[in-house]
């Protein structure tokens, strides 16, 4: 059943001619009589003791008082209609959406928890958007998104903001990364010194994202001067990257170990660990499937080291090549 907004019938026959300029092309889409139309119009004129349509030329304009009304009736329509979404979402989460922000970073972390939503929810329409950390904030804030999964400020001097409320998920910690073909890879229980650190090349997401920040803000902390190789805006550059090449990156532990052909480093001083956190808006109308969505956050956190695939279990491809390529060597020499 289509929705239907219940809205001043004056208001939706002024909008309507605000549209098309004209009483009898917005008398035939609204499905009334023209005479109907302009007596609701003057009715609506008489009450507010003010000419709101220009009525002179070939077509009807908005007076200078007729566009600032139109301007705060469009923004009532939208709270009504924002109002009767709101009533249909409580209908048992059987139907509705979710708008969700996230990092490059937090969605290989909480992937998991997006297919647990989808699974309990199979009604509810997820939308993902993925951007930096600072852009999903302000879109949390100007309402275009209504969770966002990132990293806590990490940093005291970085504003929080009070429009902003965040819950925490859990703590990653951060490890050097490298791929089977560094020469780091045999020792990866050894744990690398800051000096270590300096030597390596590394593939790291530009400066637009807190992960860079925060490896950043920890090399100047510990005067460690990184040898930047590659910046990009893509994970799965960097992960492919690492993998295929000698190039070593700073990465969490549990994308690490969830990757084929990565190992992970210990480093001496640790890198301080990030906080993944939930934020929505702090006030405002919080949707059914958003508070649903957080609960169940909460609840997968507890949890998520069962809930991350294991894509060590199947044998890797970059592991194997060097054994094959020793058969066919022996195949040839006989």
């Amino acid at each position: 059943m289509s929705r239907r907004v219940v809205f001043p019938r004056a208001l939706q026959y002024l909008l309507a001619i605000a549209e098309y300029g004209s009483y009898t092309r917005a008398a035939e889409a609204l499905h009334v009589s023209q005479p109907t139309l302009s007596q609701q119009i003057k009715q609506l004129e008489d009450s507010l003791e003010s000419t709101l349509l220009d009525r002179s030329g070939r077509t009807v304009r908005l007076t200078d008082a007729g566009q600032i009304y139109v301007h705060y009736a469009r923004r009532a329509f939208g709270e009504i209609d924002a109002g009767t979404r709101a009533i249909q979402d409580v209908q048992d989460l059987t139907r509705g959406s979710l708008r969700l922000g996230w990092t490059p970073i937090t969605d290989y972390l909480t992937c998991t928890l997006l297919e647990k939503f989808n699974k309990r929810y199979p009604g509810i329409t997820l939308h993902t958007l993925e951007l930096p950390q600072d852009e999903i904030e302000s879109a949390i804030a100007e309402d275009r998104i209504d969770v966002g999964i990132v990293f806590s400020k990490p940093f005291a001097s970085e504003p929080q903001s009070d429009e902003i409320e965040a819950k925490l998920l859990f703590k990653e910690t951060l490890c050097i990364a490298t791929g089977n073909g560094h020469p780091l890879a045999e020792h990866h229980k050894k744990k690398l010194t800051g000096k270590d650190f300096s030597q390596l090349s590394l593939v790291l997401l530009n400066s637009d994202f807190a992960l860079r920040r925060h490896i950043d803000r920890y090399c100047h902390d510990n005067n460690i001067k990184p040898r930047i190789a590659m910046e990009t805006n893509s994970l799965s550059v960097i992960i492919e990257m690492v993998q295929v090449g000698t190039l070593a990156t700073i990465l969490p532990y549990g994308i690490i170990c969830a990757q084929c052909g990565l190992y992970a480093h210990n480093i001496n001083p640790s890198i301080p660990p990030k906080a993944i956190t939930v934020i929505h808006r702090r006030d405002g109308y919080k949707s059914p499937a958003c508070i649903a969505f957080m609960q169940l956050a909460r609840d997968w956190s507890n949890n998520r080291h069962n809930e991350i695939p294991s894509r060590r279990r199947r044998r890797c491809p970059f592991m194997q090549e060097p054994t094959l390529r020793g058969r066919r060597r022996k195949v040839a020499k006989s």
